[in-house]
């Protein structure tokens, strides 16, 4: 995307200029969107982002800014406005131009489309996403159903001052169906919405006759279902989505970037017990095809398998370059930007749940009274300590050791480091989902995820 000899030029300029290290990302990234309501299509949109972040630490400092143009004498003065931050600007002279040699690394292809997005026509995908809606009207009271489609495509480039050089292409592809239904009930919705580092051969990982009736089933239960009771109970939390509690209670407190400033309360924690023996909590970023998976991470470091918590012991953090030098810690490939607008922070990839040895059914045993909350929806958690309030999308009473009728409205509330260590049980039927998590580095694509598990006492927030 630019001339190894202009970026050799921008990277050693910052250096001369006293920065103890300089990062260029580049990016292109074309993204592309279908929305569909009741059979038409309202929207369809396209576009192309083209631009470059400079990164300089000096210390345990940083200092950030961008651009979206990228010709050489922009690039040049865009370097020479962070020196003159710092101070330093009468270093830069010309003797350090072009003086780098890369080591360069390209992505081996580990999570390639089969099909690509340039294989189809827009006919094809409304196509699709009818077939998505009509299964979704699975009885009269569906009375509207949204379909949308979001495709992505991101060129990387990231060069240091430190001779490394990395590229990655990335494509993501998904699609959401939503179906509300109105009746006695009221008006109630469902959702479901597959992704993956795909292109269009999403559609046969997940065929839309199976999305868009998992919608409209989802939308008749609520319907039917009465006011969620309140109290302290056991829960089962449904697999998949279910993991979004833990990402945004429990994950978020295992990122360097509130850890190297103590604003975690598992600061410090490493090597202590922090969840039940049962819990083994894992991110991932080399998940092949994962929603949050890429072969490098935005600061060029090659991404890995990290195991954060290991029966029940606090084994890694998730460490960028920066929480690096602030706690000595090693990176962990987990660097991530929503774009070159941002600087990178550490981040979520695809986190969940190991799977258990116990089955599904044997969680509900024994249970005299409580909840399944079979889907998760958003929620709010507060920063740092971890204490959350989740929405349930879908959920069951569970009376006598049996799933029984369904209820609408129920809220789970608590404090991530809390309720891990409540989990009594966890089951072996691993799946995940794909979200979009927001923070210092903008919104990116994750995964969350976890098998069915049973904490033995929640509060559940209600309306009966």
């Amino acid at each position: 995307m630019l001339s190894e000899t202009l970026v050799g030029d921008v990277l050693s300029r910052a250096r001369l200029g006293g920065a103890d290290y300089a990062e260029l990302y580049v990016e292109r990234w074309r993204r592309r969107s279908l929305r569909m309501l009741s059979g038409e299509v309202k929207e369809a949109a396209s576009g192309l982002e083209y631009g470059a972040g400079l990164r300089l630490i000096y210390g345990t400092e940083v200092v950030y800014a961008y651009t979206n143009d990228l010709s050489a004498e922009s690039l040049l003065e865009l370097t020479e406005t962070l020196v003159k931050l710092k101070g330093r600007v009468g270093q830069v002279d010309a003797q350090g131009r072009g003086g780098l040699d890369f080591r360069k690394q390209a992505a081996r292809g580990l999570h390639a489309p089969e099909v690509p997005l340039s294989a189809r026509d827009r006919r094809y995908r409304v196509e699709r996403l009818l077939e998505a809606e009509t299964a979704a009207r699975v009885a009269p009271e569906i009375k509207q159903v949204q379909t949308q489609l979001l495709e992505w495509e991101q060129e990387v480039l990231v060069a240091t001052s430190e001779g490394r050089w990395v590229e990655d292409r990335r494509v993501r592809t998904r699609y959401v169906v939503t179906a509300i239904a109105q009746g006695e009930g009221g008006m109630q919705t469902g959702s479901f919405g597959p992704g993956l580092s795909v292109g269009l051969e999403l559609f046969d990982h997940h065929p839309p006759s199976v999305v868009g009736r998992k919608a409209g089933e989802q939308a008749m239960t609520n319907l039917r279902a009465k006011p969620a009771p309140a109290g302290t109970m056991p829960v089962v939390i449904g697999n998949a989505f279910g993991g979004v509690i833990f990402h945004e209670a429990l994950g978020h407190l295992l990122e360097t970037t509130s850890v190297a400033k103590k604003a975690s309360v598992l600061s410090d924690k490493l090597g202590e017990k922090v969840a039940s023996p049962c819990v083994t909590y894992i991110d991932d970023g080399t998940t092949p095809h994962g929603w949050g998976s890429s072969e490098f991470d935005d600061e060029g470091l090659a991404t890995e398998r990290t195991v954060l918590i290991e029966n029940g012991v606090l084994k890694s953090y998730m460490v960028d370059r920066w929480g690096a030098l602030r706690t000595g810690l090693r990176p962990t490939g987990s660097g991530r930007r929503q774009d070159y607008t941002f600087a990178p922070t550490s981040r979520m990839r695809n986190t969940f749940i190991a799977p258990g040895d116990t089955p599904k059914e044997k969680l509900f045993e024994g249970i005299e009274y409580g909840l399944y909350a079979k889907d998760m929806g958003g929620g709010q958690v507060k920063p740092g300590s971890g204490e959350y309030n989740f929405g349930v999308k879908e959920a069951y009473i569970i009376r006598h050791g049996r799933i029984e009728e369904p209820v609408r409205g129920a809220m789970l509330v608590g404090k991530g480091p809390d309720s891990i260590s409540k989990i009594v049980a966890v089951s072996s039927d691993l799946e995940t989902a794909p979200g979009m998590c927001g923070s210092l580095s903008g919104s990116l694509p994750v995964e969350v995820g976890q098998p069915h598990l049973l904490i033995s006492e929640i509060v559940v927030g209600g309306q009966a």
